[in-house]
């Protein structure tokens, strides 16, 4: 079952706020109903709830690039066969490719998502002879054992409600001696928009409501890769801080990115309306700094 109590920074009203919020979710058993929890990140992406994901691209592909470099920089994925796990609109699929993967499968839960990856493989030019997409639950891979030279997630696992099953799935479609890499959230990662934004919503549709963002810390990350079984454990975290000029582009920003699948919770009609009066108070407030915190591991799948 999903942790119960944040995680992550947050201000004092609003982290008591979340878990007070939690904690009835665990007491009437939302929180047990994690294929709801996975539903609503897939609708939130697949533009169920807003449109905001339609400008995912526009105004995240920078940062999702930057993330991924940092992640990959020190992976060596010439010739290899690679999956790469909530691989969105394919930013790290195609830096693997252009590195010299032999062959990617992008894999998200996302139908939308997934449809941006095929429409962007073939700007650049990588047919289904160098790359496949494939609609995936991380908590439980379509493949074999023993099935990749390199498994890969990119800034996915904070959206998991089963990180450490994730993990040991990743382990067991490794071939023996492939590598598994990791990139997700830290702490801090998101925490300004993520404040702002739940101190500016409408409570009374989310209270009850457990997020299904959580991050984690590195020792954490380093203890999931360990029970999987993983050897050669190698992890570092990496922060960096964006000035997006104004608080109503911060907020198009964490729409965007984050698909705002929250609106699930919301009656429709209301989305646009709360939706212009979240954004009305990130300008106000001046909420136009967005830290990135990320966390990068890797580690081999046993040879024996």
């Amino acid at each position: 079952m999903p942790r119960v109590f944040w995680t992550g920074k947050l201000s004092l009203p609003v982290r008591l706020m979340v878990d007070a919020s939690s904690l009835v979710a665990w007491a009437t058993g939302a929180m047990r109903d994690t294929e709801a929890m996975k539903a609503r990140v897939k609708q939130g992406y697949d533009g169920v709830f807003s449109d905001h994901v339609s400008h995912y691209d526009e105004v995240g592909a920078d940062l999702q690039a930057r993330s991924a470099l940092e992640q990959l920089k020190d992976v060596d994925v010439r010739g290899k066969l690679v999956l790469d796990i909530g691989g969105g609109t394919g930013v790290a699929s195609f830096l693997m490719l252009r590195r010299g993967a032999a062959r990617v499968v992008c894999g998200d839960i996302s139908e939308r998502m997934l449809a941006c990856a095929r429409a962007h493989a073939e700007q650049e030019g990588f047919g289904p002879d160098r790359i496949e997409f494939r609609q995936l639950d991380a908590e439980a891979l379509p493949y074999d054992d023993d099935s990749f030279d390199v498994v890969s997630t990119s800034m996915t696992m904070g959206l998991l409600p089963d990180q450490k099953k994730a993990v040991v799935e990743m382990e067991r479609v490794a071939r023996p001696g492939g590598l598994v890499s990791i990139g997700t959230h830290a702490p801090e990662h998101y925490w300004e928009p993520t404040d702002t934004g739940l101190r500016a919503m409408s409570k009374r549709y989310v209270f009850g409501y457990r997020l299904e963002f959580w991050p984690q810390t590195e020792s954490e990350v380093r203890d999931y890769m360990r029970r999987a079984g993983l050897e050669n454990i190698l992890s570092r975290r990496v922060t960096w801080h964006t000035d997006f000029g104004s608080g109503g582009k911060a907020y198009d920003f964490f729409a965007a990115i984050s698909a705002s699948w929250w609106y699930g919770r919301f009656p429709p009609e209301k989305v646009q309306q709360e939706s212009d009066r979240t954004r009305a108070f990130f300008e106000r407030t001046g909420a136009r700094i967005v830290t990135d915190d990320i966390i990068v591991a890797s580690g081999t799948k046993s040879a024996d």
